[in-house]
């Protein structure tokens, strides 16, 4: 894995940040794991997990900075688009399914 910098990011160029608020809500259903690029830090990780977390049928996202991985489990398959649309909101790229 290669070390990017993103411009728009929450945090500073030295990879801290402001806030490392987490939404990690364990459930059980359908469970897909998207790469996201652009996340560095705990508050990365939140502003995604907060995003996907509002998307109908979801029940629990686990986001990893370090990997660039985010687990989501919903009640039924998610339409990709609406993944990309939140994780877009949120200021980061989704690249695919893990």
């Amino acid at each position: 894995m290669t070390s990017q910098t993103t411009t728009g990011s929450c945090c500073s160029s030295d990879g801290s940040c402001g806030s490392d608020t987490k939404a990690d809500v364990q459930g059980a259903g359908v469970t897909t794991v998207y790469k996201v690029s652009g996340m560095t830090c705990g508050h990365c990780e939140g502003a995604i997990s907060q995003e996907i977390s509002a998307l109908d049928g979801v029940t629990a996202v686990k986001a990893v900075a370090a990997s660039g991985e985010v687990s989501v489990t919903s009640s039924a398959p998610l339409d990709e688009g609406a993944v990309r649309a939140a994780v877009d909101e949120a200021g980061y790229e989704l690249v695919g399914t893990a």
